[in-house]
């Protein structure tokens, strides 16, 4: 039997670091040991984050619950893209001064978490390049030290953790917030009177259509004609389509070479993740962050069932399980302009059937609650192992996609 690794003896949970403009700058990847007293290994966690961002590619803030493993993770000095997060008692403590000294010089950014009890070592203090604060800490700390866009944690730019809402979110950014970081999609959507098919935005218009000619296996001729009125679009879709993501040998070349090699089904997909992607609100960015990673994860998870149908459908229900936050559109009344397999109707419109399960595995992700992982990956009799090695390679495609 081989030795555990760090997948199997930590739960991995992820969240967006999101900028003033919106824009997702980073991730936020959270490592919560399973027990406390497992010595775990801060080189294998290195490779699993070389895997999903490679030195040469996107930031990653790594959060981990875990003394003893932060500890080594300093003294490994990791690649400069990895950005890390310090409890404040332990910046404050001497031993790890030096360590903290040559992450500073290798490029790393460290941000400093909690208020520190006392002021920090002189020479400590200037590597962290942000502060971060939890949003519900955020009224005692601003009756502090004011509330002024130049305010500032204990003289550090601060970052905003546990942003749940849009509301929250700007909320933080007008009290000066530098960044967040979480999930703002959990915003009450409002059910409107005398909803129709004429909500769908326009700029969305032709992928909706897209999607219906697909469902129907329209002729190709008939295909093309609706994608000619949006060139940008087509650009992205084969963009999407020969992205390493996908797995093609072949590179695609048209809509038409797309029909032919991937078929209505498999293609249908894709025009599900343009369409999740395809609004031009920049308050949206986060969401359609989200929705991506979403239905990767779930596609993830469906894997050991070596059915693609069932993999495609998981996909879909996690790419669209986020529609409704970007349309501001109960699913009830969206989905009646959308074509979608009845057990993605019935998990995002009643919240029942097969995939709803896995949603709940999705968010309990995203919520960064390892007790709430632990629980729904039980009720699917998965093991911690085989959940972080969904998400792992989620992110990794996900990745290639951005």
């Amino acid at each position: 039997m081989s030795a555990p690794t760090i997948l199997g003896q930590a739960v991995l949970c992820y969240a967006p670091f999101i900028d003033r403009k919106r824009a997702v700058t980073a991730t936020r990847l959270s490592v919560i040991p399973l027990r406390p007293d497992v010595a775990l290994d801060a080189g294998q966690l290195l490779e699993v984050v070389a895997q999903i961002w490679p030195a040469d590619g996107g930031k990653v803030s790594l959060n981990v619950v875990s003394e003893a493993l932060l500890a080594d993770l300093l003294r490994l000095q990791p690649p400069a893209n990895v950005m890390v997060e310090v409890p404040s008692f332990m910046a404050g403590d001497a031993s790890h001064l030096q360590a903290l000294l040559a992450l500073r010089a290798n490029g790393n950014v460290l941000l400093l978490k909690g208020r520190p009890a006392e002021e920090l070592p002189r020479d400590a203090m200037p590597c962290f390049t942000y502060s971060i604060v939890n949003s519900a800490e955020d009224g005692r700390l601003y009756e502090t030290v004011g509330r002024s866009a130049e305010a500032t944690a204990w003289g550090l730019p601060m970052v905003q953790s546990g942003v749940r809402t849009m509301m929250e979110m700007n909320a933080c950014f007008s009290r000066g917030a530098t960044a967040v970081m979480g999930w703002p999609i959990d915003d009450v959507v409002a059910k409107h009177q005398g909803a129709s098919k004429s909500s769908v935005k326009v700029d969305m218009q032709t992928i909706v259509e897209l999607i219906h000619r697909v469902d129907e296996e329209e002729p190709v001729n008939r295909l093309e004609q609706t994608l000619r009125r949006d060139p940008t679009l087509a650009f992205k879709l084969l963009r999407f389509i020969n992205s390493p993501a996908f797995g093609l040998r072949v590179e695609i070349a048209s809509f038409s070479h797309a029909i032919m090699i991937l078929g209505h089904r498999r293609l249908k997909r894709w025009l599900a993740l343009l369409l999740a992607t395809a609004t031009k609100d920049a308050s949206m960015k986060p969401v359609m962050f989200a929705a991506v990673r979403r239905g990767l994860l779930l596609e993830e998870f469906a894997r050991t069932f070596g059915d693609e149908e069932m993999r495609n459908e998981m996909f879909i229900c996690g790419v669209f399980s986020l529609l409704d936050r970007m349309f501001n559109q109960p699913f009830d009344e969206l989905l009646t302009t959308l074509p979608v397999p009845e057990h993605v109707a019935q998990a995002l419109v009643s919240g029942s059937g097969p995939h709803v399960p896995y949603l709940e595995l999705a968010r309990a992700v995203e919520a960064e609650s390892s007790f709430d992982v632990r629980a729904a990956a039980e009720k699917l009799m998965l093991s911690i192992d085989e959940v972080n090695r969904a998400l792992t390679h989620a992110l990794a495609a996900a990745a290639q996609l951005d």
